[in-house]
């Protein structure tokens, strides 16, 4: 029997989103480190200047998928209007073994 790494590591994608709506100041950014740790992912949540929420996540595609759902729902007093896939960075930088806010 040969050694292989599990299924669920050898599939990595990378996403990336911006998050509209009443998103900054209402927990959002730990929101979603809260899930993206809880799923296993890596990569960031950050403000941008024009109020949305920049998203980087990389991990299975599965698991990209219930990220992005969650991104949708948001903490309780956020109102997402809109979760636009975005291209994603060519690197994770410092967030390749982590979720982190920036």
């Amino acid at each position: 029997m040969h050694d292989h790494f599990p299924a669920e590591t050898q599939h990595i994608a990378r996403r990336a989103w911006r998050v509209r709506g009443r998103v900054q100041g209402v927990g959002f950014r730990a929101f979603v480190q809260r899930h993206g740790r809880a799923l296993g992912l890596v990569g960031w949540a950050r403000n941008l200047p024009d109020g949305s929420v920049e998203v980087v996540a990389e991990g299975a595609p599965e698991t990209l998928a219930l990220l992005r759902d969650y991104l949708q729902q948001g903490p309780r007093w956020a109102v997402v209007t809109a979760v636009e896939e975005i291209p994603p960075p060519a690197d994770l930088g410092h967030a390749r073994h982590d979720f982190v806010i920036r």
